[in-house]
């Protein structure tokens, strides 16, 4: 296989792992490599990438750095938000969310410099080389695939500095201990490994990069508006925003208020559970706003059958199969009953609380006349009884 590919597009970060992976597919597989650095919000500065590239010998027409937010979150984090998608009751999917769109961009990437391998810095334990490698082969089957880590014996951070120190590739180190092993965009940061390996011990406070310590938000509650429209919001506080201008500035806000901090232990696709430690700030914002939207605009059982497709959903971001057809099946249907969910809702932010104080829309059906605790001339009480009668039936007759 090795002698067979001639150029690689490599999902490319700049830091230790995918660094030595370069290395390693020169050295190993004597191959020309394509960078591929996408910028989808994780709050670092993506350039530099392009100087570590250069300086491992890539040619500058092999490297792709690009600015993939407003699509990351248009195309991907807004539908799955219109499904309410959570996995295992906490997990707001940012990490699985966002491998699909790099690797439909790096099979864009090959199609477009002739490539023919692909390859990722995901561990063999991990449920990244499965969300990867989907991906890829829904939208190629024909390129081939490199997972480095499931090849090499350079199974610990020592071996990969020491390979990295023999190999001639720079790599700035931290101080101290290593840092947790970390992946963030714009909906999420997450944190792995030291000790969030024992589920019993908790977390440094320092730990937390994207939200304020309860201890620390403000003292006032704040309000704000978001108006929605098809589903998606649009505007914040009377200003309309891009999809990724929106969740940046509900990120702040969460920030400020310290919402979004979970510390879950989930089972991942490839067997084994899995302690991590994740911030959503704006993401859990705007998940209470669209279910605060929804309830006031979705029939009864369009909203029931919604709640009960969601895990379902959900599973299928999480093992990776955002490009099936059983996905992009149940994405029809919820986009279909967004149609109505329009309105603006209210909201209280306070010390990690998001609080609904207000919902309207003109697709409200919430009827006063028929909700109403006082007189009114539409609804006959009398008719309850029949209803509750026909309800018993089965009950009634299994007692005769």
């Amino acid at each position: 296989m090795k002698k067979d590919i001639k150029k690689v597009v490599l999902a490319y970060s700049g830091g230790l792992d995918t660094s030595v992976i370069l290395r390693w597919l020169q050295d190993e597989y004597n191959c020309e490599v394509v960078t591929f650095t996408a910028d989808i919000g994780q709050g670092e500065e993506v350039e530099p990438a392009r100087e570590k590239a250069l300086s491992l010998g890539i040619k500058p027409e092999n490297i792709f750095i690009e600015d993939l937010k407003e699509e990351f979150v248009r195309d991907f984090v807004f539908p799955m938000f219109r499904a309410n998608a959570i996995y295992e009751g906490e997990y707001l999917l940012g990490t699985s969310i966002a491998r699909p769109l790099i690797a439909k961009r790096q099979v864009e990437i090959a199609h477009l410099t002739n490539a023919d391998a692909l390859s990722h810095g995901a561990t063999g334990k991990g449920n990244d080389q499965v969300r990867f490698e989907l991906g890829y082969l829904s939208k190629d089957p024909n390129l081939k695939i490199i997972a480095p880590w499931r090849e090499w014996d350079l199974n610990s951070r020592e071996k990969l500095l020491a390979y990295a120190k023999k190999h001639g590739v720079k790599i700035e180190q931290k101080k101290g201990k290593s840092p947790y092993s970390m992946d963030a965009n714009l909906l999420h940061i997450s944190y792995e490994g030291l000790i969030l390996e024992d589920p019993d011990k908790k977390p440094e406070d320092s730990m937390w990069k994207w939200t304020n310590s309860p201890k620390n938000a403000p003292d006032e509650i704040q309000s704000i508006e978001i108006e929605y429209k098809n589903g998606d919001p649009i505007a914040l506080d009377g200003v309309k925003l891009s999809p990724a201008k929106m969740l940046e500035e509900l990120n702040k806000l969460g920030n400020k208020h310290a919402i979004g901090r979970v510390d879950i232990v989930e089972n991942r696709f490839v067997g084994m559970k899995s302690r991590g430690c994740y911030e959503s700030p704006g993401g859990t914002i705007m998940l209470k706003a669209h279910r605060a939207i929804e309830s006031i605009t979705l029939d009864r059982e369009a909203a029931h059958l919604k709640d009960e497709l969601m895990p379902r959903y959900a599973k299928l971001i999480y093992n990776g199969f955002w490009f099936s057809p059983e996905r992009e099946m149940l994405q029809a249907a919820i986009d279909r009953s967004q149609q109505s969910v329009n309105g603006i809702v209210r909201l209280e932010l306070y010390k990690g609380n998001v609080t609904v104080v207000g919902r309207k829309s003109p697709n409200s059906l919430f009827d006063e006349e028929f909700s109403t605790f006082e007189e009114d001339s539409v609804y006959d009480q009398s008719d309850a009884e029949g209803f509750i009668k026909l309800n018993a039936l089965r009950f009634i007759i299994g007692k005769r």
